[in-house]
């Protein structure tokens, strides 16, 4: 126990006996010792924040189509190397889980290096906005990864849409909320 310049005695975990932390807390970050911030990894936050976003997110895409909620097959990242017959098994569509997998850590891992410092959840929408265009209206039907966008019924148009923003949300939000402070915004 100290005793700090207004006189309050200062326990070991660095509150004063009115509640308050000491100046050397504070110096300290806030922690309640000498212990030094960690910062987060950039490379290792990327690559999970992409993993877990492919798990989440082409598991949802293979339940949405199973239920016919889309007729693009959750495995269309792998049409180009694979034929569509097996990637219609279920070893197909676990290739194609791995796939988009992968797909996800790369665009976490750019989306780490280019929009990181940007506040709030609208960047990750936009970016996954941004990656449902160039995949169902450019590279996707030049690739033979899907038709073209105006031969889709509008279930598929519209389940699509809404997953992409929801995955491009997720990654977003997630790298935003570690790298900007989002935790210590107000409601």
């Amino acid at each position: 126990m100290q005793v700090n310049v207004q006189g309050s005695a200062v326990m070991d975990n660095g509150a004063t006996s009115s509640g308050q932390h000491s100046e050397t807390d504070a110096r300290a970050g806030g922690r309640g010792g000498s212990h030094e911030a960690k910062k987060t990894n950039r490379f290792f936050f990327a690559v999970s924040i992409g993993f877990f976003a492919g798990v989440l997110w082409g598991g949802i895409k293979i339940v949405e189509f199973y239920f016919h909620f889309t007729s693009v097959i959750p495995s269309f990242l792998a049409e180009p190397f694979y034929r569509t017959n097996f990637l219609l098994t279920w070893q197909g569509m676990t290739v194609g889980w791995l796939f988009f997998i992968v797909f996800s850590i790369i665009a976490s891992g750019i989306y780490m290096l280019l929009l990181s410092k940007i506040k709030g959840p609208w960047m990750g929408v936009g970016y996954g906005i941004a990656w449902w265009c160039l995949l169902y209206l450019a590279i996707g039907p030049w690739t033979g990864m899907m038709g073209w966008l105006y031969y889709s019924p509008w279930n598929t148009i519209i389940t699509d849409f809404c997953l992409f923003l929801l995955w491009g949300l997720f990654i977003g939000y997630s790298i935003a909320f570690e790298f900007t402070q989002e935790n210590s915004r107000k409601p």
